[in-house]
């Protein structure tokens, strides 16, 4: 087996005597272990009169076997012993993963093989399980991926099994007059859930030798019905469905061209992978480039090559475009400069060192891969399991052996107008067809005889041109000698001065050649109010919008960046391979000042920006009410209708003047933290301090406010939305900062969790979407509660909630010692998780910088706070909640589309106010009249 001269990980690749192949990983250093089971089924296999069964028996297996058959014991079992667990289903396979602490590997491990031996398949929890499933569909009724989704589906070989519905509701998972719906389940897991469509990766720091004789033990029961998987011979095209173009009417304010080639299996290709080398070329962004040209005539805002549906026997090779208003009404000539594009690479861009450019990279990335944590490792191998031969497993995502240019040829000669199809999503469109399951309005069409003629045999204009050489890309990568004189075991303060702060640290743990530069600029004047929040954000838009074509190579050679607005100004972090990230950096500093914003550009982005926020009334639910969570607690962040409103009213020639006083008074802080020496991070603080030094002068941090809601009893928000489901969220917040605080506030929540999900989903059916978090904001604990329902009203989901709280205290009564000591460790052991690559430990050290944690210990401070935490202190703490009248805040969701009749008391619910409660009406009235913690 292939793997990373950096990984230190043992490998065994072996097949049970049932069949079931499987992967041992041997990692020393992992703290949790973890499995991954894909199987060979998915919604292609579905019944025609049961479509979404594979989706529903994915669910089932989670409700008990015969050997454990308690329903929720295995998802509180992992819980419980600081674990996670999911599963997905997919076209053709079904993934089920777990991770858990190390000492608890073995009996997970045991319960998990039980999903593939014998499953009890309840019948009463089948006919919820119905429900969660048909939730689940509802959740997205209004979701345009899913919408769209399903109009491509209608518009494919109908005998393809690429056209079922994929999810299942209540209509499609019900009983027939010939058989019962547990009766099929049962008869569809015997027929595709056998050992020899199975793979099996498990990661743990036992010897492979224990490893393999627990699977045995475990494993081996595992039925081989001698099932062997069915070529996909149907075509997902008839040729009647090529040179189409179908219209799919959106929710959403964007405009997308998906211009689809239709190609066959691509997976023979996977050791050469010919496409990678032609979406590279393709999805080019330097000047000259299709896109550029794009960009330059104001008719596309972004372009992607390479991504589509793939299966079996079948690729959808897009070419997907972001459209602008006037890019919608010149489709017919964006579709010629693409096949244009096409053709220069065919005539001109089939070269070797090119080829090489992209190899060179793969096989950096491949060598210096970050370490990731084991459970997304075993679920992505075991999916490669099933695609790549044995050795190539772990490279097979990066081998790129040779430049084979009649592969090459072979591809771009199907990237061709005969062999096309486009697909359009945008708002209100003239259709005629509506989908079913989601009722998306499209339209199909027939390409034009002009449209054919003119596409037929294109002229490449002399605007579009190849990219030239990476000047980015490092022929050969090392990480630097370790400066053991200066080696810290967490960062130190190597320049200040008066507005600015410089921290480094030399990586020696993850030695590799990556790192990451954090740079903040808090300004006042950034965040003064509304107004200059989003223009804020519109000015950070447009500078990553200016520098696109110029930073794109860097991105490419493994060199990423990324500008955000924060509540006290922005932030720019760069991340990936060293040792060109100083010279990125310069370009990206070198404009700031956004020189020259054409007027189109200026359009464009605040446009784009306008529709993402309008957007957001689109969005779940219960989504809507995270996002209005916090701009309620957090003055400094508006919500996204404010931010739509202030960003109307700006204008082009107000950015210099911004601009100047955004920088005239900043403070500046710096975290370099990666391979680089001391003198080199040094070099690069200094560098910005003489950037910024000329333009500003020395200011204090920006304060980051939370409102602070003790002493005023339940507040109550509600959130106008589009979507038939109900939402609703109970936050309660800590009122001091401690690290005792954050201790009692995460582990009521890790206590609570499995069960709030297992009482409120499982078993009173109120909703899909169903848990608990700890989110804590401007270092200050919180504690919520959070349901999205389709059938059940706003005040009947606080009902549930206020139960729940009300009445677990007097459950943990009734656990055992161990269960509460298994428990409360297995929190412990995830607050003291260790870092798993690079960016993770970047991402936290700036966390703790941000927050005022210098001593960087935090972690461990809450730690030793949970370890002194008694079974009755948590009692007393749950208790202290008092559901109804405790200091909280209830956002709740109402649709005003809905109807309102009195007869109808769900709905009526939702329009007049119930909840017992201060109704918070005015947002920004609320946060001026409230007392406000200041971080």
């Amino acid at each position: 087996m292939i793997t990373s001269p950096n990984d230190y990980k043992q490998y065994r690749h072996i097949t049970l005597p049932n069949g079931l192949v499987v992967l041992l990983i041997q990692d020393d250093q992992c703290k949790k272990s973890a499995a991954s089971m894909s199987v060979a089924v998915g919604h292609f296999d579905d019944p025609s009169q049961h479509e979404g069964l594979a989706h529903l028996l994915e669910h089932m297996l989670f409700l008990g076997t015969d050997k454990y058959p308690k329903p929720g014991e295995y998802q509180s079992f992992i819980s419980m012993h600081g674990g996670s667990n999911n599963a997905w289903t997919g076209t053709e396979y079904t993934n089920y993963y777990f991770d858990i602490n190390n000492s608890y590997f073995h009996n997970a491990l045991d319960r998990f093989a039980q999903f593939f031996i014998a499953p009890s398949f309840n019948a009463d929890l089948l006919e919820r399980e119905r429900h969660a499933v048909d939730s689940e569909y509802k959740l997205k009724l209004k979701d345009d991926v899913r919408r769209f989704y399903q109009a491509h589906k209608e518009t494919v070989n109908p005998t393809h099994p690429f056209s079922k519905f994929s999810v299942g509701n209540l209509t499609t998972l019900a009983d027939t007059e010939t058989y019962t719906l547990r009766d099929e389940l049962l008869r569809f897991y015997q027929q595709h859930y056998c050992a020899s469509l199975m793979k099996l990766v498990i990661q743990s720091e036992l010897t492979l030798d224990k490893q393999e004789h627990m699977l045995k033990e475990m494993f081996s029961a595992v039925p081989n019905r001698g099932i062997n998987a069915v070529p996909l011979a149907t075509p997902l095209y008839t040729d009647a469905q090529l040179q189409q173009a179908i219209w799919v009417e959106s929710l959403s304010g964007h405009k997308k061209l998906y211009i689809c080639f239709p190609l066959g299996d691509t997976l023979p290709y996977y050791q050469i992978k010919p496409l990678n080398y032609i979406s590279q070329l393709i999805g080019d962004e330097t000047e000259g480039s299709l896109l550029s040209l794009l960009k330059r005539k104001g008719w596309v805002t972004a372009l992607s090559a390479g991504s589509g549906q793939t299966g079996a026997n079948f690729k959808d090779y897009n070419v997907i475009m972001g459209l602008t208003s006037d890019g919608f009404n010149h489709i017919t000539e964006i579709v010629e400069f693409c096949l244009q594009y096409i053709k220069l690479i065919s005539e001109q861009g089939l070269q070797a060192w090119r080829y090489d450019e992209k190899k060179n990279f793969l096989e950096q990335a491949f060598r210096y891969q970050e370490k990731i944590p084991a459970v997304k490792n075993v679920s992505h191998l075991s999916q490669n399991l099933h695609v790549y031969q044995p050795e190539h497993v772990i490279y097979g995502d990066y081998m790129m052996t040779g430049f084979d240019i009649e592969a090459c040829r072979f591809f771009l000669q199907q990237l061709n107008p005969k062999n096309m199809r486009l697909m359009v999503s945008a708002p209100n469109l003239d259709t005629n067809k509506k989908a079913a399951w989601y009722d998306t309005p499209y339209r199909v069409d027939a390409f034009t005889p002009s449209q054919k003629q003119r596409w037929a045999d294109v002229d490449i204009n002399p605007s579009l041109v190849l990219p030239i050489k990476n000047l980015f890309m490092s022929p050969s990568l090392e990480a630097l000698a370790l400066d053991k004189a200066k080696l810290t075991e967490q960062p130190s303060l190597i320049d200040e001065s008066d507005g600015f702060k410089t921290w480094f640290m030399q990586e020696h743990e993850f030695h590799l050649p990556k790192g990451n530069i954090f740079i903040s600029i808090d300004s006042e004047y950034a965040i003064a109010n509304t107004h200059n929040i989003a223009m804020t954000r519109l000015a950070v838009e447009l500078l990553m919008e200016q520098l696109n074509t110029l930073t794109y190579q860097a991105e490419i050679a493994g060199i990423n960046y990324h500008i955000y607005a924060h509540q006290g100004g922005f932030t720019l972090h760069l991340a990936g391979f060293a040792q060109k990230q100083f010279e990125l950096l310069k370009l990206i500093i070198g404009h700031r000042h956004l020189q020259a914003v054409d007027n189109e550009t200026f359009a464009s982005i605040r446009n784009q920006m306008l529709i993402a926020w309008e957007n957001q009334k689109q969005a779940k639910p219960i989504n809507r009410l995270f996002s209005e969570l916090t701009s309620v607690l957090q003055p400094n962040n508006p919500s996204s209708e404010r931010l739509a409103k202030a960003l109307m009213s700006i204008k082009q020639e107000q950015l210099p003047e911004y601009l100047e006083k955004v920088y005239q008074n900043i403070s500046v802080e710096i975290l370099i933290h990666g391979d680089w020496h001391h003198a080199q991070a040094l070099e690069i603080g200094q560098y910005v301090k003489a950037k910024l030094h000329p333009i500003s002068t020395p200011g204090k941090e920006t304060i980051r406010k939370l409102v602070d809601i003790q002493d005023t009893g339940s507040l109550v928000h509600e959130v106008a939305v589009e979507h038939n489901d109900a939402a609703l969220i109970v936050y309660y917040q800590a009122p001091k900062i401690s690290p005792k605080e954050l201790a009692y506030y995460s582990l009521a929540n890790h206590v609570m969790s499995s069960k709030f999900f297992y009482e409120l989903r499982t078993q009173q059916q109120l909703g899909y979407v169903v848990g608990t978090g700890n989110i804590p904001l401007n270092r200050h604990a919180g504690l919520m509660f959070y349901v999205q329902s389709p059938h059940t009203s706003p005040t009947k989901l606080l009902d549930a909630i206020n139960d729940f709280i009300d009445f677990f205290p007097f459950g943990m009564i009734s656990f055992t010692e161990q269960q509460w000591q298994s428990s409360k460790q297995g929190l412990v052991s995830k607050v003291r998780e260790p870092d798993t690559n690079i960016n993770s430990k970047s991402k936290r050290l700036w966390h703790s910088i941000g927050i005022k944690d210098k001593d960087f210990d935090k972690s461990e401070k809450i730690a030793e706070e949970l370890e002194n935490i008694e079974r009755v202190d948590l009692i007393r703490f749950m208790v202290e909640l008092k559901s109804r009248t405790s200091d909280r805040l209830i956002m709740a969701s109402i649709n005003p589309s809905l109807p309102h009749d009195e007869e109808e008391d769900e709905y009526e619910e939702r329009h007049v106010e119930t909840f017992e409660g201060t109704y918070i009406t005015d947002v920004e009235a609320f946060q001026q009249q409230s007392h406000i913690f200041e971080l």
